[in-house]
Formats: structure tokens, C-alpha cells, sequence
């Protein structure tokens, strides 16, 4: 290898690479490589061809080309109509490409040339490697009769080792990155062994093509065969009166071929349609098979529906169709997002969870839209039988396959959006266990080849894109819960729910009803009227259907008396709705002893709750009515313990358990109730009756409650809140550690309200009560309720004489 340095002009070839001792004609259209023709036209007629990595690439800099390329010599320039070059160029050396110099207006580099080739061979191993390649080549030329017969004559005679390599990866058909190896290795030997490794696996690969080739003709001839027979046996069925079950094999059989489904799927399918067509003549199990082979038939095996993804479109879909779900709506555009960069995307297992009537069936017909998918709905509730999920073996009478099996087929292609609807109404007995059943539909790792005990082929769920929708996760498994990825969809405000059925609910109803925008209008204050006084919810079910009751009896009007439009206002609300249905238990007007409003949680939103206390004499007895549940009844022995073991703290005489009955109840006796949240409202209406001491009427809390007095977090809070607003209260005590629920709110929720955060009941007393337990004045006996009111209880004089 000599060191010459050469500085010349470049030429990036696409797809192409150019070897010395090669004439190559190629067209060239870029301005920089005519600029590099001319350039070289005007010297000594020397270039230097490179190829580029990726052929895509237009402006190619240093790193988009190979390091090695060939020095040409241009031997002949034609130029084009399309205003190109054609070019004959003669490869004279190897060159390594030094350093670019110039990249504009032209490509210039300086190229080390390398006119010699390193060989560590002796004449021996020279001789062998140029036999190996006569035998190499003798093979190849009978694998390939296309190879040219005087070309393989011509190699044949070459005995010289580096002449035979460098003409066998001049004329062999390799790719240019084959021969760009080829073009990089100096080294002979290690030349040698580039090209004896392509031209073994060359003729290999023409082997195994023949062996192909000689296979599908194997088969056509045999089809070709089969086709004949089947027509004769065709004609002498139709003459015997025995065409119909033939024919529906027949029919299956194209249907088959147009199947887009697996090999495995495809030989299942065709082994049941030979079966239907051997059971002709036995009627009951011929039903049987082609109910099954329809069956297959239809499910989407391996047919997709395209998907057009587009965020922004997306967006505008979810924003049009609700109001709020900004969590749901965030979830499903990260997935989108991941879906664009990735191309494919592992699809979520949605959970929305919350109370009824908040959106959470529809959020999945939205998604559906947005994301162009199909959409199927399979409604969960009350299901108990393992076989509504995994389907019945055929064996039985009326065996039928799944519903997640029925929904895919219903959908028609493998990844649909598909809405699991109340899962938590879902329940098991001796028939098998629902839950079960779905932890391996919605297992991402297992449902790739879910198995219906009706189709007994595995059918692929991992591209579907699951929505499961629960009124509450108590009910529901943590093995199956852990599958799933939960979003609570909280009750609505008042303000959600005014934009929602402005927006959305009324002129869906106008438009259900036959009616024009024009004709009906209900006015803001009537509205926030029916969300207060005539629903009680936390979502918008009801109130769908006031706004319907208005539109029907508003037709009504435009009909009967020739109206042409119906304004309905405050005034005029109760001729459309009739009395106001609900009222709220708003804060008490006086402070009081024994009563203490507390804040629950229901299945259609927050409430509020008050709790009141007795004391009366006694032997020592603690009573609860109201139709408590036992968590409930729990937290009050919790809150009496507490309150005896600090009875010196709040200066309650020592025999007053055993002298006093203590009674707790809880209005509207006939609601049960249960939860732990009532434990400090309980504790705090039973220090203010034991200690006479009044609570604060403008104050409602919430929070579990310890033996020790500590203030445990509670759930719902944010429609514990929505409650306490519309009950006009001012103060709200909640656990310190429910602070991070309430930052997360919208301040809308709890403006003008104060949140008072306790992490124990002397914080919450501090709070509720008007002033905290004093000790009492010599001479008494236990603190008198005439101290903190005009008019004294009855039967107060006869407890001061005990």
C-alpha cells in the first residue's frame, strides 16, 4: 500500500458500488455530482465514487457515506432530456476517503489511494483457494443457468488468485453492500472468505428455492387433480338428489380461502368442513358442525381495523362528546401519543370507577370515535356463570361460544374498543367464578391466546383496547383489580353539571323530541333550580330526564295551542316538573349540645348526616339506633373508649360511665348506614353532651376515628365537600392526610368554605366546640348545661340532686 494523496472531487452513489477494474454506466441528476463531472472533466478526468449509506438521504454529508470508494476514470458523458447525465466510468483503485474538503457547491475530498493488495499467502494456499473457488463456481453455474456459459469458461482458466477474486466480485449478482465489503477489504485472504461465504450461501438459497418451487408445483398439480374429481363427484350428487351439504362445504371452503387467518387456524377450520361434508347423512351432528365451522368462519381472526390516529382530532372528539373526565381523556391521549411514536403501543386496561349517571359507559363510545375503532358493549352485571365468559364445550346441547368470543365476532375485527360494563356487579356460585375468568382476558401477558371452550383455538385479545366501568372496587378482586389501570370519575359539580346539560343534555333532548333550538329555552336559574331541587345525584341521569320531562310537555304546548316558543323559568318550573322532590338539610341556625353534622358518602353523591347524642341516667349503657352497620357501630365503641380514657383530660368525674346511659342516633332510620368516616363526628356529639359543651352549627366534619384519639384519612371526600356547600356550611374538618385530595380539586368545589386539616380529636374539638372542657368550680359535681344555656333541659335538676 502506497501513501499518495490524492484531492479530488466526489460523487455519491445510491444503491450503488462501483469496484475497480469495473465499467459501469450510470445517470446522474443531482447539481452537486454534475458540478463534480465538470470539475473532473477539467482536470485529469479522475473521480472518486462513494456510496451512501442510506439511499434516502439527498444532501449527504461525512457520516452518511462509506469511508472507502473507488477511483474511476470518466470515459464517456451523455447527456439526457430530463436535463441528466449519463456517465460510463472505468475503476481504476481503492481510496479512502480522508476528509471531506468541499460540500459545496460540490463535493471535493482527499482520498489515500491503495494500488496494492496485502496477501500473507504462500503459492500453496494461493493454489487451493483459487480450486475452491473453480468448484465454488462450477456449482454456481449449475444452481444458476442464467450465468453467463463463456463468462464461467473464461473464469475457470484464471489462476491467478487476485485477479479471480476481484472478476468474480465484478461480475457476480451481489447487492451494493455485499460488494461494498468486498470493495472495504484490502486484506486478500480475508477477501477470499467474503466472497467464498456469498457464493456459498448463493447457492444454497437457489437450492432452496428450487426445492419450493418443484413443492407448489407438486401441489397445483395435485389441486388441478382434486378439481377434476370434485366436478365429477359434483354431477353425480346432483343427480342423486344429494347437492346441499356439498355445496355449503363448498361455500365454506371459499369463505376459508379468503379467511385472513393463521396456518393453524386455517387447517382447524378445514378439517370441520371435511367432517360437516362425511356427516351428510346424519343430521344432528351435521347441525352441530356447521353451527361451529360458521362460527370460525366469522371470527376476526387476523383482520384489523385501520386505525387513523390523529391527537388533535382525538382531542376535539372527547372534548365534543363531555364535559370534565380530564383524567379518562389524558390516559387515552398518552395512549395515542405512544401509539404515533411507537407504531404499535400495548393497549391500556381502562377501570373508570364512580358513582351512576357520571359518563362512564358513554367516555367508551367516545374513545371508540376518537380512535376510529369498532365498538362493542358487554354488560356484566348479574352474570355468575364462568361459561358466559370462556363459552360451553360443544359437546353440550346448545353450546355457544363466549361473550368476549360473541363481541369479538359481533365486532368483526380483532381490535375493537370493548366496554366491560359493570364489572363489579359480576358474582360467582357452584357453576365457576366470573372474576376468574376475566383475569385472563384482562392480562396482558395471557390474553394474546385466550381460549373459549366453544372455538378451542386460541383468539388473540392484546389488541384490543379494554374499558371495564364499577360503581365501586369493594366488590371487585385485588387480583383481577391489579390488572387494570383505575380512574375515579367523581360526582359533578353544580357548575359541571350547568355546563353539561347546557352543552350536551338539552340539545340532545330538543333534538330527541323533534323539536328546533329555537322553540324551547330554560333559563340558567331554572336549571340550577332542577339540579338542586329536583335531582339528587352525582351524575346526570336524572337530570336528563326533567330536561326530557320539559321537552315533552313543551311539544305538547307547540302543538296543541300553536306556540312558537316555551320559555321556562323559576316561576314557571313546577307546571313542567310539578312540586320541588328534594331538599337539602342546610346548617343548623343555633349552636346546640349533642348534635354534630357529619359528611357521607352514597352511591349518588355526598350527604350530609347529622349525629345526635343523649346522656341520661343510668347504669352505664351505650345505645345505637339509626340502622347502623357494624364498621359504623365500631367506630363509636372506638370513640367511647377514647373518650374514657381521657375522661380527666376533658374533667369528666370518674363514676359518670357507671352513673349515665349514653345514647347515640342518627336521623333517617330507615337508610342504613355504615363506614368508618363518622367516628370523630360521633366522638365529638359525645364529649359535647357528656361535657355540656355546645357544637358550632356552622361546622361539619369527617374522618376515622382511633382508640387513641388519631384522625384517620377517609374516601369520597370530594362529594362529602359538594354536600357541605350545598348545605351551606362554613367549616370543614377532614383528616390532615386527605390534604393532598383536596389540593387536587378544582377550588370551585370548596370556595368559601374554610378546610381545617386535624391529625387528632384535640384539633378537631378545638374547631367544633364553642370553647374546650374546663375544670369545674368547687362544689359541683360535673359541668351544668345551664352554664352554656338560658333555658335548662328537662330532667337537668334531677341529675344535679343525683
Amino acid at each position: 500500500m502506497n501513501d499518495i494523496c490524492l484531492e479530488l472531487p466526489v460523487i455519491a452513489l445510491r444503491g450503488m458500488t462501483i469496484l475497480p477494474n469495473m465499467i459501469v454506466h450510470f445517470e446522474v441528476s443531482r447539481n452537486k455530482s454534475r458540478m463534480a463531472i465538470e470539475a473532473a472533466m477539467l482536470g485529469d478526468q479522475n473521480i472518486f465514487l462513494l456510496t451512501q449509506r442510506d439511499v434516502e438521504v439527498e444532501d449527504p454529508g461525512k457520516e452518511d457515506l462509506y469511508e472507502f470508494g473507488t477511483i474511476a476514470k470518466i470515459k464517456q458523458i451523455v447527456k439526457l432530456s430530463n436535463d441528466s447525465l449519463r456517465v460510463m466510468v472505468e475503476g481504476t483503485y481503492r481510496g479512502h476517503l480522508d476528509n471531506l474538503m468541499m460540500t459545496e457547491p460540490m463535493l471535493k475530498a482527499e482520498v489515500t489511494v491503495f494500488d496494492k493488495t496485502i496477501c500473507e499467502m504462500d503459492d500453496v494456499q494461493m493454489a487451493g483457494c483459487v480450486r475452491y473457488l473453480h468448484e465454488l463456481l462450477e456449482n454456481y453455474s449449475m444452481q444458476n443457468p442464467n450465468f453467463s456459459g463463456e463468462l464461467v469458461r473464461q473464469l475457470l482458466e484464471e489462476e491467478n488468485l487476485l485477479k479471480l477474486v476481484d472478476q468474480l466480485c465484478t461480475n457476480l449478482p451481489m447487492e451494493y453492500k455485499q460488494r461494498q465489503k468486498c470493495l472495504e477489504t484490502v486484506d486478500l485472504q480475508m477477501r477470499f472468505e467474503v466472497l467464498a461465504q456469498f457464493m456459498t450461501k448463493e447457492i444454497e438459497m437457489i437450492q432452496i428455492t428450487r426445492e419450493i418451487q418443484a413443492k407448489v408445483k407438486e401441489r397445483v398439480d395435485k389441486n388441478q387433480r382434486e378439481y377434476i374429481l370434485r366436478e365429477q363427484m359434483k354431477v353425480i350428487r346432483e343427480e342423486l338428489g344429494e347437492d346441499n351439504t356439498q355445496s355449503d362445504a363448498e361455500q365454506f371452503e371459499a369463505q376459508l380461502k379468503e379467511l385472513e387467518a393463521s396456518d393453524e387456524v386455517k387447517e382447524k377450520i378445514q378439517k370441520e368442513i371435511d367432517r360437516f361434508r362425511s356427516s351428510a347423512n346424519m343430521a344432528s351432528e351435521n347441525g352441530v358442525i356447521r353451527g361451529y365451522v360458521e362460527t370460525l368462519l366469522s371470527m376476526p381472526w387476523d383482520k384489523r381495523n385501520e386505525e387513523k390516529v390523529s391527537l388533535k382530532q382525538a382531542e376535539k372528539i372527547l372534548q365534543e362528546d363531555h364535559y370534565g373526565l380530564e383524567k379518562v381523556k389524558e390516559r387515552i391521549l398518552e395512549y395515542l401519543s405512544v401509539r404515533l411514536l411507537t407504531g404499535k403501543g400495548e393497549s391500556p386496561i381502562l377501570c373508570l370507577v364512580g358513582p351512576p349517571g357520571t359518563g362512564k359507559s358513554s367516555i367508551a363510545k367516545s374513545v371508540a370515535r376518537a380512535l376510529d375503532k369498532k365498538y362493542v358493549r358487554i354488560s356484566l352485571g348479574g352474570v355468575r356463570d364462568e361459561a358466559e365468559i370462556r363459552g360451553h364445550r360443544k359437546t353440550y346441547v346448545g353450546a355457544m361460544p363466549g361473550r368476549i368470543a360473541s363481541a369479538l365476532k359481533n365486532a368483526g375485527v380483532k381490535n375493537p374498543v370493548m366496554l366491560l360494563d359493570e364489572v363489579d356487579k359480576a358474582s360467582n356460585d357452584y357453576k365457576g367464578d366470573v372474576f376468574s375468568a376475566l383475569l385472563e382476558v384482562l392480562d396482558s401477558e395471557q390474553n394474546s391466546k385466550f381460549r373459549d371452550n366453544y372455538i378451542e383455538l386460541p383468539v388473540d385479545l392484546s389488541e384490543v383496547l379494554f374499558i371495564a366501568t364499577a360503581n365501586t372496587l369493594s366488590t371487585i378482586p385485588r387480583p383481577l383489580l391489579d390488572r387494570m389501570e383505575v380512574i375515579e370519575v367523581n360526582s359533578y359539580t353544580e357548575n359541571e353539571k350547568m355546563h353539561i346539560a347546557k352543552e350536551h343534555l338539552i340539545p340532545k333532548q330538543i333534538k330527541i323530541h323533534g323539536l328546533k333550538k329555537s322553540q324551547v329555552s330554560i333559563t340558567d336559574k331554572a336549571l340550577e333550580k332542577i339540579i338542586v331541587h329536583y335531582t339528587r345525584e352525582a351524575g346526570v341521569r336524572n337530570l336528563e330526564r326533567r330536561i326530557g320531562d320539559i321537552c315533552r310537555k313543551s311539544a305538547r304546548e307547540i302543538v296543541e295551542e300553536n306556540k312558537k316558543n316555551v320559555k321556562v323559568g323559576v316561576k314557571t318550573l313546577s307546571k313542567y316538573l310539578g312540586k320541588e322532590r328534594f331538599s337539602f338539610d342546610e346548617a343548623n341556625s343555633r349552636d346546640e349540645i349533642g348534635i354534630v353534622r357529619g359528611l357521607a358518602w352514597t352511591s349518588v353523591g355526598g350527604d350530609t348526616l347529622s349525629v345526635e347524642v343523649n346522656v341520661l341516667p343510668g347504669s352505664g349503657k351505650f345505645e345505637l339506633t339509626g340502622q347502623l352497620g357494624d364498621v359504623m357501630k365500631e367506630s363509636a365503641r372506638a370513640g367511647i373508649s377514647f373518650i374514657r380514657s381521657m375522661s380527666d383530660a376533658f374533667f369528666i368525674p370518674k363514676d359518670f360511665f357507671e352513673k349515665n346511659d349514653i345514647h347515640i342516633h342518627i336521623p333517617e332510620g330507615a337508610v342504613p348506614k355504615d363506614g368508618p368516616s363518622a367516628g370523630v363526628t360521633m366522638a365529638t356529639a359525645m364529649i359535647s353532651a357528656i361535657t355540656e359543651i355546645p357544637v358550632k352549627a356552622s361546622v361539619a366534619m369527617t374522618g376515622e376515628i382511633t382508640l387513641r384519639g388519631r384522625v384517620l384519612p377517609i374516601g369520597g371526600l370530594k362529594e362529602k365537600l359538594l354536600a357541605a356547600k350545598v348545605a351551606k356550611i362554613k367549616t370543614v374538618v377532614v383528616p390532615v392526610k386527605n390534604r393532598k385530595d383536596v389540593e387536587e380539586m378544582e377550588s370551585e368545589i370548596y370556595e368559601g368554605m374554610e378546610i381545617v386539616y386535624a391529625e387528632g380529636m384535640d384539633e378537631v374539638l378545638k374547631t367544633a366546640l364553642v370553647h374546650m372542657p374546663e375544670k369545674p368550680k368547687a362544689g359541683t359535681e360535673a359541668p351544668s348545661e345551664a352554664a352554656a344555656s338560658e333555658e335548662p333541659e328537662a330532667g337537668a335538676e334531677e341529675r344535679s340532686r343525683k
